[in-house]
């Protein structure tokens, strides 16, 4: 190897301390170092975006490697390789010299090659009498051989970089979907709430993120949306245990007395059979008697009112009154308010009333007001089912859901 001296660039290439400070770092090779040319340069590749090199860079430097002939870089070696511009052009795919010339530069200012220019600038090799080689002039590789360890921790770092962006990506995106999704549930099972904020704050946090942010940014952002989170899951496990709640007491509801309310007795209507409708003797409006629609356009128009059936599906008539008293306390109706309903439009009516309300639960503020006010209109003669059934079975057609 060619050390015990510094050399100057040929020609205009002015000379700096990064040259001359590569070249005095040969001088600390131990002879026996050796190191794989190609691992070197596996390396330099991963540590490109560190060593602030294109990847044309690259292919020039895998050029140079290429007139090596060792596949090893070693200290007892000249490694020293003196290619010509139209060799390393077309080993280099073809690129132009200027372009040839500006890449060689840049391996110089990186630090992973230097020059050893003869008197006049040429590149060439002096062999003795035996064939051996005497000195060579060209490009020097004892830069790669004096930083391997320097590059592979570099490479080290950028490959444990990039491991830790793709795992902070795959958390946070897990975690925007699980906030995503449970606020659609949130709205589709009517849990009491304002979930327009909280999208509006979900929107919020994911708006901060830059296009290109970086492993520590990700997770930043992925701990607000955690806390989101988990309020969002502390309020469906709220609604959800309140269900639960409410389901267990309205299984004795029938059995509380009280002087004014008919419909609680619903429990204890035996003679209501499967499918026969009652009779229109119930207390109507002033409009005249409530007509009363077939249980499967009820089924049709309002599917949601099945969950809330006990013991399976809605079988008939006494199963619907039964689901309705369920949901009535699930959205908040006093029993008061849906006995006043019971009483205006009949109790068959009023329980299809608030199965349509559960289908539109996300839409109505305040369910107990939305029912007074029916029942009102209702007593007047204002109040038509028929429409409100219509317009939910267009709803939940196949063809509406598909839209």
């Amino acid at each position: 190897m060619d050390t015990g001296f510094v050399t100057t660039p040929f020609g205009r290439r002015p000379m700096s301390l990064a040259l001359m400070r590569g070249q005095l770092q040969a001088e600390l090779i131990k002879p026996d170092k050796s190191v794989d040319k190609w691992k070197v340069f596996r390396d330099v590749c991963e540590a490109r975006p560190l060593l602030d090199i294109s990847d044309r860079t690259l292919a020039v430097l895998n050029a140079l490697l290429s007139f090596y002939p060792e596949s090893h870089l070693s200290g007892e070696a000249s490694m020293v390789v003196f290619p010509s511009n139209r060799q390393l052009m077309v080993r280099a795919h073809g690129i132009a010299v200027t372009t040839l010339r500006r890449h060689l530069a840049a391996l110089v200012d990186a630090g992973l090659i230097t020059r050893k220019d003869s008197a006049n600038g040429k590149r060439f090799a002096r062999r003795k009498s035996s064939g051996e080689l005497e000195d060579a002039y060209g490009f020097s590789l004892v830069p790669l051989l004096a930083r391997s360890e320097e590059l592979s921790a570099m490479a080290q770092k950028i490959e444990a970089d990039r491991i830790a962006l793709r795992r902070a990506r795959e958390r946070l995106t897990i975690c925007r979907r699980d906030v995503r999704k449970l606020i659609e549930t949130a709205v589709a099972e009517g849990v009491p709430g304002n979930w327009d904020d909280v999208e509006a704050a979900y929107a919020h946090h994911l708006a901060c993120l830059s296009r290109n942010a970086a492993a520590c940014d990700l997770d930043s952002l992925r701990l607000k949306l955690e806390i989101l989170r988990a309020d969002i899951v502390n309020l469906l496990t709220n609604f959800d245990n309140f269900k639960k709640t409410s389901a267990s007491v309205v299984q004795n509801e029938p059995h509380i007395q009280n002087s004014d309310t008919d419909y609680l007795e619903l429990e204890s209507c035996a003679t209501m059979e499967t499918e026969t409708l009652p009779p229109a003797t119930e207390p109507i409006g002033t409009s005249g008697p409530q007509k009363i629609f077939p249980l499967a356009l009820i089924l049709q128009a309002c599917p949601q009112i099945g969950d809330y059936a006990q013991g399976g599906p809605i079988r008939g008539w006494r199963d619907l009154l039964t689901a309705a008293v369920t949901v009535r306390s699930m959205l908040g109706i006093t029993p008061e308010t849906y006995q006043a309903a019971c009483e205006s439009l009949g109790r068959e009516n009023a329980a299809v009333v608030v199965a349509c309300m559960l289908e539109r639960a996300t839409h109505i503020n305040s369910p107990g007001g939305y029912l007074r006010d029916l029942t009102r209109k209702g007593a007047r003669g204002e109040f038509s089912l028929g429409p409100m059934l219509m317009a939910l079975v267009r709803q939940n057609s196949p063809v509406a859901r598909r839209a």
